[in-house]
């Protein structure tokens, strides 16, 4: 009569232990990343007895065997912060503090002062780190954006698509920029039209480059190319030619680009092999920019001569200008691919791989140990963490602008918790009637 007792207060615990499962579920219905528990019960050893027909077994009450997380996948809330992450699929995102290193589905991040992305503990989160040219390596260390800069680019080469005007008259005398012959060269003459484009310095400095296009005989062009001259503001020197110092003339020869055209307006070859040389000061070295003007039929490989650059009996138009230089920049805003690649936008207008966001995995993810503050531990039973690019390896994808809800469904907790509650109150039934038998007993004479 006595085991009734301890199998009703068996049933009493496991329900309680139950009941706060429950409940904490339903606390945390609107913690971001949470996966709910469920609780798993067992009997206890039996207890054999004689009867008449042999031995038979009593069993003694339940316990609980198992209170494990169901990483379920929870539904995705729209977010207005890039850096506010969810993971469809499995997978945790890695965070570090100091020596340890922690997982978690919830993917609320921000920037701490040091330009670190961590999580609301100040824990940094962890990914592949890039190198400055924004190739992606296999180091996974602390991701840091905030302080990314993207270096200057110096020019050294431009591309300019053009119609030259086939009616243009040949240059009556030699093209010059003392057009008035006081010294001073800013007065271009003798050229039939021209065009200016920016480039960059090794140290991001914008120079101001014009090209005035002479036509030197028939279906031949000259490209004369202009800079300001450094000593002296307002003046101008051409390729090929070093300031002379203040007040002084330029010093050297200059250089020009031969443009050349078939019968039919196509370009026959625009020798861009050959760099044009400009000093723009500074105490920097000259610096060589090769201008292309398209794929002539006389170069080798010989190209149509209609893909850029043409000579038509059509006023002079610029069809289009490129160069490969960029003043340095500073991060502006960054995007989360769903592979996790982190791309930096810059104040020049560049674009670059700046981290990559790593996923783990674990072999048995229940295995966990919770640490609070949505993060788990690694433990002996769950296996050692599987790291990798998130969409590989059986990974899921990283979704940004996004953040993952918690799993709890409230209707299905609701049912569990009145199972529960009547299980504790019918075992709570058990001991008012076993105390009532032993009362009974105590009353025989």
């Amino acid at each position: 009569m006595l085991t009734s007792l301890y199998t009703a207060v068996s049933g009493m615990n496991a329900n309680g232990t139950s009941l706060s499962v429950i409940g904490d579920n339903i606390a945390n219905m609107n913690t971001i990343g949470f996966k709910s528990s469920s609780v798993t019960f067992a009997d206890v050893l039996s207890q054999s007895v004689g009867t008449a027909s042999g031995s038979s077994q009593i069993g003694r009450g339940v316990q609980v065997s198992e209170i494990s997380p169901l990483f379920t996948q929870g539904s995705f809330e729209t977010s207005s912060s890039g850096l506010d992450l969810a993971v469809d699929g499995d997978g945790f995102f890695m965070v570090n503090s100091g020596n340890s290193t922690f997982y978690t589905r919830a993917g609320k991040f921000s920037l701490d002062s040091s330009g670190n992305v961590t999580n609301p503990d100040g824990k940094i989160l962890q990914g592949y780190l890039a190198d400055a040219a924004g190739n992606i390596t296999g180091t996974v260390g602390d991701l840091q954006i905030a302080t990314t800069q993207n270096p200057a680019n110096a020019t050294t080469a431009a591309t300019l698509a053009v119609n030259l005007d086939a009616t243009a008259a040949v240059a009556a005398g030699a093209f010059t920029l003392d057009g008035n012959g006081d010294g001073t060269q800013n007065d271009p003459i003798n050229f039939d039209s021209s065009n200016t484009i920016t480039v960059y310095d090794p140290q991001g400095g914008a120079h101001q480059v014009t090209s005035y296009f002479v036509k030197t005989a028939a279906n031949t062009w000259a490209v004369h190319y202009a800079i300001e001259d450094p000593s002296n503001p307002g003046s101008f020197m051409e390729a090929g030619q070093t300031t002379g110092g203040v007040g002084l003339p330029p010093v050297g020869a200059a250089t020009t680009q031969a443009l050349t055209f078939n019968i039919d307006g196509s370009l026959a070859n625009d020798n861009s092999g050959v760099a044009q040389t400009f000093n723009f000061g500074g105490g920097m070295p000259a610096q060589n920019i090769a201008f292309n003007y398209g794929t002539g039929t006389a170069e080798v490989p010989a190209g149509t001569g209609l893909d850029m650059t043409t000579q038509y009996a059509a006023p002079f138009s610029v069809m289009n200008l490129t160069q490969d230089g960029y003043a340095a920049g500073s991060l502006s805003s960054v995007s989360i691919s769903t592979d996790g690649i982190i791309t930096g936008m810059f104040t020049n207008g560049q674009t670059r791989s700046i981290g990559e966001v790593a996923l783990a995995r674990f072999v048995a993810p229940t295995e966990l140990t919770k640490m609070g503050g949505n993060l788990y531990a690694a433990s002996s039973t769950s296996g050692q963490a599987i790291v990798g690019a998130p969409d590989t390896s059986g990974l899921g994808k990283v979704l940004s602008n996004s953040l993952e809800l918690s799993n709890v469904d409230l209707a299905q907790e609701f049912v569990n918790m009145i199972s529960a509650q009547r299980g504790f109150q019918a075992n709570s039934k058990i001991i008012t009637t076993t105390d009532e038998l032993m009362q009974t007993v105590l009353s025989l004479k």
